[in-house]
Formats: C-alpha cells, sequence, structure tokens
C-alpha cells in the first residue's frame, strides 16, 4: 500500500533549471573589481535558485542556450560560468577549473560509490568464483556449481490477489515506508541430475542494500528535474543506504597496510612485522631480535625459529648464501649477522633435513585435527606451514621457496639496519603506511563470510538428504537454495543495521562501522560521507595517532576533527583526495620486465645487494631487479601518463632500502596534481579554453598527462610547487589550488588562514550543529527530528569549496548586521544582545519537526490493532477526525488525543468477531510545548502491517539562551532582546542586528572574522559576492578602498548614535554585516524542572533525564559543599526525604532487618523497631547480604530520653 499524505500542501517543487548562457556583462571597472567578480552574485536568500549540473552526475556539463537576457543571469550563475567564452584565461589564476571538473567525477562521496560499484560489478563474482563448487560428500556425482552472480534494481515485492508481484520502489517510498533500499541477488547454476547437467538463471538468493546514487540505482544518471520527479533531492551526495526506513552510512575505516613490512623497536626490541592478508588466511608474522640474535615468530610456533635454521628450512643451504641474502657485501652487517650462523651449527642445523625437522619440532598441534586422514610426516606439516602460514601472501609455487626466503631476509635486513640506525624504524602513523576501508571492501568481507556460511548450509543440508536410505523426492537444488536466502539478506541487513561488523573465519568483531546519518544540516550529512574512524582505543591518552603528521597534507583536513577523546583518531578526508581500488598485479608486473628487469628470485645474493642493485617491489613482494632504478622509474612514470598503465597505480624510490617500491593496492590515499616538465605547467590556455566549453573533462587531462595521481609516498619523490611562481627546474608537480588541504566542512570558513588554528576546528563541529536547509525533499520527508531554518541566505562572503559543494543552495544561516561595541552588562563572556524587531521580522527563526510513528500490530490469531471512533462529548477528542487520527493543521497541546488505537483482548485464541473485546490504547500528547500537526502518513511496511506517522511542526523565534555561533568558532548565547528604539543606530540610520562584545577577539584572535565584516560591507556597497577562501581571496586593501568609494571609513567602523540618549557615542564602532548560524541548542529543548514525578523501580529514587520527567541530580560534589556548610538536615532533606524514604524493621540486639515487626535472626519480636532510612541503602545490604557480607546497623534514638 503506498503511503497517501493526508495534509493538503502545496507541490514541492521538482528542482531547479540549468542556467541559462548569457554572456558575462563587462564594465570598465578595474582589474581588482574584474579579480572579485569571479563570484556568484546574489543579494538575499535563494534556496531553489537556478544551477548548474551537478558534480555528481556522470554526463558531460550541458548549457542550455540563453532565453532571456537580464541582469538576473549574471547574478545567478555559479562563479565557473562567470567568464564569456572569448575572456582572456590566465592559467596560474585559472587552473582551479580543474577543481569542479575532479568533483564531477572523482572525489567526496564518489570514493564511496566506487568502491560499491567495484564490489557489486567485479568483487561479487570473484567471491563466488572462490566457492563456485559445492559437492555432496555422500555421493560425489551430485553438485551444485555457480556460475554466475549479479545484483538485480532495487525493488520491493507486493501482495496482490493470491501471490507477491515484484515492483519498483524510490528511496524516498523507503523512507517513509520503513523499508530496506534493496536489489535481488541472482545467481546463474549448473547441478546434477540423474538425466545430466541442467543449467538454470535468475536463482535468488538473498538481498543486498543499495548504495544510493550507485551505478544499479534507480537514482543514477538522473536530471535534476528527474530526480524532482521522484521527490529526491538532486545536490544529496548519495554514498549511504537505507535500512528499514533508517539512513545509514558505512564510515571509512582507517588500518595499518596489509602485505608490508612495519619496523618498529620497543624496549631495545627491534622487530620488522608484516600482516599477511590473502583470500583464505590473515595472520601476523614477525622478525625479531632477541639477546643479539635474530628470530623468526608466528602464532603457529610454540617457540622462536632462529632466522639462519628458518632461511635454510626455505632452501638456502650455504652459510655464505644466507649472509649475503640477510646482510649484502655490507661488512658491517655481516659481522652483526654471523652470530646467527653460529647458533645454527650450535643447534647442530646444517642442512635443510636438518631445519625442517628443527622446525617440525617447534610446531604447535592443530587446533582442528583430520581424523581418518593419511597423517603427514613432521617435515611435510612444517613445509605445509612455511608454504602456505607464515607470510602467505608471498605464494610458493611448486615448492620454490626463493621468493619467500627473499622476503624474510629482506625483513631481516630491515632489522639490522634499524640497529646500526635506529631512525630507520617505520612510523605507524605515517599516512602512507595506513589504508582506508570503504563501503565496498567492507561488505565484500561481510558477504565472503555469509556466503561461505550459505555454502556451508546447503551442503549440509544435501548430504542429510541425500544419506536418507529412501528419499521421498529427488534432489532439488533451488528449493535448497530458497530455504536459505533469508540468511544473506539478514545477515546484511543485520550488519548495516547495528554497525557490529562479526565474521568468524578472521575472527573480526567491529563495532561502530556504520552510523546513522546526520540530517542536522546538509553540511552534517556531507562531513560524515567523509569521515574516517579507526579502531584505536579512544581511552588512551598517546599523542602519536592523534598528531597532525606532515603526510597528511592535502590528503586529510588539518581543521576536521572533534574535540574530546576522539581527537585526532576521527579525520576528514581532504576536497580532492580519492580513495584507490584494487588494480589488476599481472599487466603492472608484466610492464616491469618489459622494462627490463631482472627476475629477482633467480639472482643470488650477491646480484641483489650488488653495487647500484634495487629490488622492485609489487605490492610489498620483492619481483624484479634493476641497476638504473631513475631510468627505471621515469620510464614506468611515461607508459602511466600514457594510459598504458592505471593512473591510480603509485610508484616510488626508497635509496634507504635500495628498493623501488609499486602500488596496485586498495584503500591508498591519493590526490591530483599538474605535472611539470621543464621548469613548466602542463595546463595551457588551449586546455583550460577547452574545459571551460565542456568539450574535455578531468578524464582528458589524466589522459593527456596534464595531471596524475600521487599517492603520500609518491609524494615524498616529487618536488611540489604550490604557485606557478616558485616553479624551479626541480620541480616535478604544481599544487591545483592550496585551499583543497581543507576539507569540505573546514572550506566553509572565510579567511580561515588569519584565524587560530583550534577556532578553526571548533567551527567545524558547529558547522554540523548549524539549523539551515537539508535538502531540496526536504518537505516530503518525515524525519525523526528536523530542524529548518525559516529564512535560510546564502553568506555575503564565500569560498571556492562552499560554491563546490554546493552549500549556498543549502544554507545554514543568515547575514546579520554586527556591531563590536559593548552594551549594558548582557554581552560579557561572548552573549550577544539581539535586536527584537529583526527577530520580530524573521532573524534567526526556525521550525522544528518530530515523528511521532504508530504501527497497528498484527496477532497470531489474525486480529490487529484498529483506530476507534472518537467522542464528541470528550473535549480531549476535540482534536481528533474521523478516521482517529489529529486533523492536520490543528494545534495540539500536553494531554491532547492525537490517535484513538484498539487493541484487541484476546490476541492468541481464534474468536469470532462478536466475541473479541477491544481494550482502548489512546495516545495523547506529552511534551509541554504545543505544537501543530503538520502531516500525516498512513501507509504499510515490509511485513504488510500498517504505520501511522504524524510529523508534529513547532515555529520557534530566537529567546534568551538560544545558541548562535559565526563561522570563525566563537559561540555565544542570546544575553538581550533589545527594542529597536533602544539599539545604537550608524549615521546611515542602520541599526545592527546583533551586539557583540569586543573583548571575544583579542584572546581568540579570529582576524578572519573582522576580514569577513570588511569584505561582507563591501560586497553590499558594491553589489557582489566577495570571496573568503583560504590562502587567497578578496584582498583586504581592495576591500578599504570600495568602502572609501562608497563613502565609509576604510577599517569599516561607522559613527554610531546611542538609541538610549540620542547622543553620539565617543568612539567609531565596528560595524558590518556577518554570516551568523543558529545551533540546534536552543532553551525550550534544554530548560527542565520537576516537583513531583516518576520513580525508578529498582531504587525508588527519581528518575533522570528531561525526556523521564527527572529530577536534579545532587551529586557528590553537591553533597561536600553542603556538608561544608553544616546544612546537613538540607542534606537529610534532598537525598533521603525528597528522593527514596523507606521505612524498614531493624532489630536493636543483632542489627539486621528484619520483616513485619518479626527478626528471622533473633527469631524474635522482642527489640524490633521502625527506622527510617534510603531505599537505595536497605537495597545494598541486602545484596551484601546475598554476597553472605553482614551488615549490622548500629541504633541511636532520635529523641534520647532526659
Amino acid at each position: 500500500m503506498p503511503p497517501r499524505a493526508k495534509a493538503s500542501e502545496a507541490p514541492v517543487e521538482a528542482g531547479p533549471k540549468p542556467p541559462s548562457k548569457a554572456p558575462a556583462r563587462r564594465s570598465n571597472t578595474s582589474k581588482t573589481q574584474q579579480d572579485a567578480k569571479d563570484g556568484a552574485k546574489s543579494n538575499g536568500p535563494a534556496p531553489s535558485a537556478p544551477m548548474t549540473a551537478q558534480p555528481n552526475d556522470e554526463k558531460p556539463l550541458k548549457r542550455r542556450p540563453p532565453i532571456m537576457r537580464d541582469e538576473m543571469d549574471d547574478m545567478m550563475r555559479p562563479f565557473y560560468y562567470q567568464k564569456h567564452l572569448t575572456d582572456p584565461i590566465n592559467t596560474a589564476r585559472d587552473k582551479w577549473n580543474l577543481l569542479p571538473a575532479f568533483l564531477r567525477v572523482k572525489g567526496l562521496v564518489k570514493q564511496h560509490i566506487d568502491s560499491y560499484d567495484y564490489f557489486t560489478d567485479v568483487a561479487l563474482k570473484e567471491i563466488v568464483k572462490a566457492n563456485r563448487t559445492i559437492t555432496a560428500d555422500s555421493d560425489q556425482r551430485k553438485f551444485i556449481t555457480f556460475t554466475d552472480i549479479r545484483v538485480g534494481k532495487p525493488n520491493r515485492q507486493e501482495e496482490r490477489g493470491i501471490g507477491y508481484v515484484d515492483s519498483n520502489v524510490t528511496p524516498n517510498e523507503c523512507r517513509l515506508r520503513d523499508m530496506s533500499y534493496a536489489a535481488p541477488i541472482y545467481v546463474d547454476i549448473i547441478y546434477s541430475k540423474q538425466a545430466g547437467k541442467v543449467s538454470k538463471k535468475d536463482i535468488l538468493i538473498g538481498r543486498m542494500p543499495m548504495m544510493l546514487r550507485s551505478a544499479k540505482c534507480v537514482l543514477h544518471g538522473r536530471s535534476e528535474s528527474e530526480m524532482g520527479l521522484l521527490n529526491e533531492c538532486a545536490v544529496d551526495p548519495g554514498g549511504y543506504f537505507i535500512v528499514r526506513g533508517q539512513e545509514k552510512v558505512i564510515l571509512v575505516q582507517e588500518q595499518l597496510s596489509k602485505n608490508r613490512v612495519i619496523v618498529e623497536s620497543a624496549k631495545g626490541i627491534i622487530q620488522a612485522s608484516v600482516t599477511s592478508h590473502t583470500a583464505n588466511v590473515k595472520t601476523k608474522s614477525y622478525v625479531l631480535t632477541k639477546k643479539g640474535l635474530i628470530y623468526l615468530k608466528h602464532n603457529s610456533l610454540n617457540e622462536d625459529v632462529p632466522i639462519a635454521i628458518a632461511l635454510r628450512a626455505m632452501g638456502v643451504q650455504s652459510d655464505h648464501e644466507i649472509l649475503l641474502l640477510a646482510a649484502g657485501n655490507d661488512a658491517a652487517y655481516q659481522d652483526e649477522f654471523a652470530p646467527n650462523l653460529e647458533q645454527a651449527a650450535l643447534e647442530g642445523v646444517f642442512t635443510q633435513e636438518q631445519a625442517l625437522d628443527y622446525v617440525a619440532s617447534k610446531l604447535k598441534p592443530d587446533r582442528f585435527p583430520t581424523f581418518g586422514k593419511a597423517t603427514k610426516t613432521p617435515k611435510q606439516q612444517a613445509l605445509d606451514k612455511l608454504a602456505a602460514t607464515i607470510i602467505p601472501h608471498v605464494e610458493v609455487k611448486d615448492m620454490n621457496f626463493r621468493p619467500k626466503a627473499l622476503y624474510i631476509a629482506f625483513m631481516t635486513r630491515r632489522v639490522l639496519m634499524c640497529m646500526h640506525d635506529p631512525k630507520l624504524v617505520d612510523d605507524r602513523d605515517y599516512v602512507g603506511n595506513k589504508r582506508l576501508e570503504l563501503a565496498g571492501q567492507m561488505l565484500a568481507l561481510l558477504f565472503e563470510d555469509l556466503f561461505k556460511e550459505f555454502v556451508r548450509m546447503i551442503k549440509t543440508s544435501m548430504d542429510k538428504i541425500l544419506k536418507k536410505p529412501n528419499p521421498t523426492a529427488e534432489f532439488d537444488p533451488i528449493n535448497l537454495i530458497g530455504q536459505f536466502e533469508s540468511r544473506i539478506t539478514g545477515g546484511m541487513e543485520r550488519a548495516i543495521s547495528t554497525g557490529n561488523w562479526t565474521l568468524k573465519r578472521f575472527r573480526m568483531d567491529r563495532a561502530g562501522v556504520t552510523h546513522v546519518l546526520s540530517r542536522l544540516s546538509y553540511i552534517s550529512a556531507l562531513g560524515m560521507m567523509t569521515r574516517i574512524t579507526s579502531q584505536f582505543e579512544k581511552t588512551r591518552k598517546v599523542s602519536g595517532p592523534r598528531a597532525l603528521q606532515p603526510s597528511q597534507f592535502g590528503m586529510l583536513c588539518t581543521s576536521d576533527t572533534p574535540e574530546g577523546e576522539a581527537c585526532g583518531l576521527v579525520k576528514n578526508l581532504a576536497l580532492m583526495t580519492h580513495i584507490t581500488t584494487s588494480d589488476e598485479e599481472e599487466p603492472v608486473r608484466r610492464m616491469v620486465f618489459i622494462l627490463g628487469a631482472e627476475d629477482v628470485t633467480t639472482s643470488s645474493g650477491t646480484e641483489v645487494y650488488g653495487a647500484g642493485a634495487y629490488i622492485i617491489f609489487i605490492n610489498g613482494t620483492p619481483v624484479a631487479l634493476t641497476r638504473q632504478p631513475k631510468q627505471f622509474l621515469v620510464a614506468f612514470r611515461k607508459f602511466r601518463r600514457m594510459g598504458r598503465i592505471s593512473e591510480f597505480v603509485s610508484i616510488y624510490i626508497n635509496h634507504h632500502h635500495n628498493g623501488v617500491h609499486i602500488a596496485t593496492d586498495e584503500g591508498r590515499i591519493c590526490r591530483p596534481l599538474i605535472v611539470v616538465e621543464k621548469g613548466k605547467s602542463k595546463v595551457t590556455t588551449r586546455f583550460l579554453e577547452s574545459l571551460r566549453k565542456g568539450t574535455m573533462d578531468f578524464d582528458d587531462a589524466l589522459s593527456r598527462g596534464i595531471v596524475e595521481y600521487l599517492d603520500v609516498n609518491e609524494e615524498n619523490d616529487s618536488n611540489i610547487a604550490v604557485y606557478e611562481d616558485a616553479i624551479t627546474q626541480h620541480t616535478t608537480h604544481l599544487e591545483i589550488e592550496p585551499f583543497t588541504i581543507l576539507g569540505a566542512v573546514a572550506g566553509l570558513i572565510p579567511y580561515p588562514h588569519h584565524n587560530q588554528s583550534p577556532r578553526n576546528t571548533y567551527q567545524c563541529a558547529m558547522g554540523k550543529q548549524a539549523i539551515g536547509a537539508i535538502a531540496y525533499n526536504q518537505f516530503t520527508r518525515i524525519d525523526t527530528l528536523l530542524y529548518l531554518m525559516v529564512y535560510p541566505q546564502k553568506p555575503m562572503v564565500s569560498t571556492r569549496t562552499i560554491e563546490l559543494i554546493k552549500y549556498d543552495k543549502l544554507p545554514a544561516g543568515q547575514n546579520a548586521t554586527v556591531a563590536v561595541m559593548s552594551y549594558s552588562g548582557y554581552d560579557i563572556e561572548d552573549a550577544l544582545v539581539l535586536n527584537k524587531a529583526s527577530c520580530d521580522r524573521g532573524f534567526g527563526r526556525c521550525q522544528v519537526f518530530k515523528k511521532i510513528s504508530v504501527p497497528l500490530k498484527g496477532y497470531p490469531n489474525g486480529y490487529s490493532d484498529r483506530m476507534s471512533d472518537r467522542d464528541m462529548e470528550n473535549p480531549r477528542h476535540r482534536k481528533i477526525g474521523k478516521d482517529g487520527i489529529v486533523e492536520v493543521g490543528s494545534e495540539i497541546e500536553a494531554g491532547d488525543m492525537y490517535m484513538l488505537k484498539e487493541t484487541p483482548m484476546n490476541q492468541t485464541t481464534a474468536v469470532n468477531s462478536a466475541g473479541q473485546k477491544w481494550a482502548p490504547q489512546h495516545m495523547s500528547y506529552k511534551l509541554p510545548d504545543p505544537a501543530y500537526a503538520d502531516k500525516v502518513c498512513i501507509t504499510t511496511n515490509e511485513g504488510n502491517n500498517t504505520i501511522m506517522k504524524i510529523q508534529t511542526r513547532q515555529t520557534r523565534r530566537p529567546e534568551i539562551g538560544d545558541k548562535f555561533s559565526s563561522r570563525h568558532g566563537q559561540k555565544g548565547v542570546c544575553g538581550l532582546l533589545a527594542e529597536q528604539a533602544d539599539m545604537p543606530f550608524s549615521d546611515k540610520g542602520v541599526t545592527p542586528d546583533i551586539i557583540m562584545n569586543p573583548h571575544g577577539f583579542p584572546s581568540r584572535m579570529t582576524v578572519g572574522k573582522m576580514l569577513e565584516l570588511v569584505s561582507g560591507k563591501a560586497g553590499v556597497l558594491e553589489g557582489k559576492q566577495e570571496y573568503g577562501t583560504p590562502f587567497g581571496g578578496s584582498k583586504v586593501e581592495d576591500m578599504g578602498n570600495a568602502l572609501v568609494r562608497n563613502g565609509f571609513s576604510y577599517t569599516g567602523k561607522d559613527f554610531v548614535t546611542s538609541g538610549i540618549t540620542g547622543e553620539s557615542l565617543p568612539a567609531y564602532v565596528f560595524f558590518g554585516p556577518i554570516y551568523y548560524q543558529k545551533l540546534k541548542h536552543m532553551v525550550a529543548d534544554k530548560m527542565h524542572a520537576r516537583s513531583t514525578g516518576p520513580r525508578a523501580i529498582l531504587t525508588r529514587q527519581p528518575t533522570e533525564g528531561r525526556s523521564r520527567q527527572g529530577g536534579l541530580r545532587l551529586g557528590e560534589m553537591e553533597r561536600d559543599c553542603l556538608i561544608a556548610y553544616g546544612a546537613s538536615q538540607l542534606l537529610l532533606e534532598r537525598l533521603m526525604l525528597s528522593s527514596d524514604a523507606h521505612e524498614v524493621d531493624v532489630c536493636e540486639t543483632c542489627g539486621m532487618m528484619g520483616y513485619n515487626n518479626w527478626c528471622q535472626s533473633c527469631q524474635s519480636s522482642r527489640g524490633v523497631v521502625k527506622m527510617t532510612m534510603p531505599y537505595a541503602a536497605k537495597l545494598l545490604i541486602q545484596e551484601l547480604m546475598s554476597m553472605n557480607v553482614k551488615a549490622s546497623l548500629q541504633l541511636d534514638d532520635e529523641f534520647p530520653r532526659e
């Protein structure tokens, strides 16, 4: 049953139209003014302003011919269409045009979507391929083979007539109906039958939660008008899931890189560790020092094995070869390593056979021994462990251990190097040693675990059926698969819904992987999509992982991190970062040998560590050898720029280890940079012109070698210029724009490079709490809690980031005229004085929408809850309509009924309708503040149960205590609402909306706020938008000149008259517009008091919290204060008489509590007296008694006799 809206509401606009292509108007302004016109010109709120195609649209940008020519075209056009095609191009200034081109194809939320698409298109097939055949143990002829797997389009099953019909579903419908937005997973199978093999296609094995805007989603590739018809927001980034009506996002997970050697030093022990990760095994191996000797350590070994014995067991026979492989030709390293060879001799190990025997003696017994199968000899067991369990990511083919021996020798050499030079120890927190797991990788791990379990259950059932001596029916695999279909569906939904990723195979148990998508504001949703979280314990006070690393430059946002225990552990991606997906190794391996490298497995130790020899590693595994590393590097990069190799493959030289490292693995953070050759940037005016016309896009820049992606390790190999005038002959790359080192949230701050660093961090937190517009479809949604600004405005001082991420289309704030001066005593400690007339006209006015959801439950006997008729005589029913639900538009107050529901008394046994009795379960409004019924939605969920949803609306105007903040981390509450007649006014007659105390500036050092005021004031006077883009933006000198031109002071100060006395103030006042955000923290939601109310069942003390009508806690510190003042009777009254006073029987003889005037311990009623004590104290005594601990009570008479 589709949702029906009971409200008769105005239709929601389908979405703004694309901009017309009118030429920008030219004027004889100065160069400064012309530069400033790079901004979009707007003068007020434009919630449905025309927009360009979104960066998320995959189609090339097309512009329509002009429909009308007026000045509004120029004002509403975004900044990157401000220039006319015939305008001259300045490559240094206009190279940022690459930014919108990049954000159309990559970046921000695109990486989640790319990762999910890779999972559904590639990883899913690989998982099934690895587990494709199920063969019955009882009958080897019976099998099921999965030949293909694919994910269909999102749909839902609806009951029609006698069966179920699949029909298409939209995300908005899933939100309203509390359904999961998911698509069917189909497989093609071949199975055995008596007649031979039978193939079947499109067998359903479960349902896959669908990521919004992914390739299979109904929103993929939709135009703005089509998105409007689907009741979706065209600016919404996607990249999240809808499970049971809730929007869930899988956060980016930070992990230490797999299959890479990390050398660490602690307590005098140097160890090289590697976490090997393959399709079947996840294990960690160590090479470490112990008492001056080097050992191999692994979980499968009882004791650490001396490194010389481990190498000998892998087929490195002679001492000389072991010495060369581990220590090379360096005499100092050889001397250091020599005792390890002596140790092997002392252990009596000289041959491979003896080494294998030694390793076998140190093996732990198998946890799961294989009974009934031929047992292997100790030597075979040792070989198997060395081949498959110890460093399993280095493959052993045909028992050729040479690659693995080289790898262990390389780890040994790293340890020797660190023994000589402690500086060569690796930094775990270096970004190049980290990998980020996206939604696709997390879902692949989960699906693989569920699919293996699915296969195991089918196999178990097959064996059970086929073992029967006289099977009643023929073996039917399709029916068998259908029985376990809910396993995959339920497992995927449960993981995304709860956020707990529990994988039995890898013993992985992670919590908090998914979170509910924050819809507090548009920027809070976008910020959540780029958030990176780690599994590091947040309570540990360690500075290393929390510190700002130099390697994070350009990759992670320098400002956006929470305050408190998660500081530095939860991070955010910078604006132009991209997280790689996995690329194939084989083409890269072929390219390595085409470029003339030698196979390392056939090289001797002398060749491997010979003069000028560099080992080439692919994803951490030694593959080849080269003696011309620089030439190899240049040639490899040339092929990458030509497009012969994936643009995300990275290559760099590590001269300390004499290695060339090539990486193709997933999870590396990289970012695009402009290529510089021979001291000249490869971005040309011709290319920028093509980019502006739309005939080329960002992919063309990559394929032409103009731009390339670099990861952190390759950046260390490069010489990057920030500005074009800093390019030298040694420069290899040029930054596209310096402001891209910040993320989407920090990019909203104007002039952040003029602020003290913590202020920018505070704004990143508060920008997410600002009330504004959340989406174009905000009035078609019914969210649990929704805050909306009634009159949102785009900021007068914008930034490039604001327009790139479309924040100007869904803003969260208003341009307030601010006077920086002291006014009464109500503005101390950052409090603000608000103009009451401004609030009357709509400044800071917001609406709060809340959802009330009531399901009509079904019961086993076929009955379900129903609506009852209203009683016209009952005054509490006066707001109820004919159908038993509150009328839309009516005001409901505390105690009013909003829904009349009845529940059947008999819910289990079958009774006829006449015999069924019904109990009323009417719903009443319990909140203290009245609200309006804004919307009513009656629909059904996936279980075909009816759901009633009522959305209530409160309109709130600013009041004393409401919290406001500028975009510079300067928050303050409203201290006074002053009449306009009492407010000061400038000589132009302007009265400020806000008065701010000047003491807020010196200690906070928010110079960016001052610059915003000056730029905003100049922009208002010149009739154009100014820019406070980080490391650039409108220049202060130019803004000051603009003020002078318009008859104002260069400094932004005005001559002000007091509204109270009518006299001129004896000082000039800093006066102008600043963008202010109203935050969600409002007095109406916080104010709470209680006289009497509910108590907790266990302790009989007042409940806690405003939502439970709880009391205000008198804690330990308050108790100490009161007793210090000697107010013991007040304490008695607060802590017992007004809380949980309880009368008990106490025996004066033994001090135990009695019952009903009887002491069970003394078996007597003599000496039993009444006593009042806190119920919690009585409970504690009884709990101690249950632990066999006696607590005796010694009594004193309250009124002793004279």
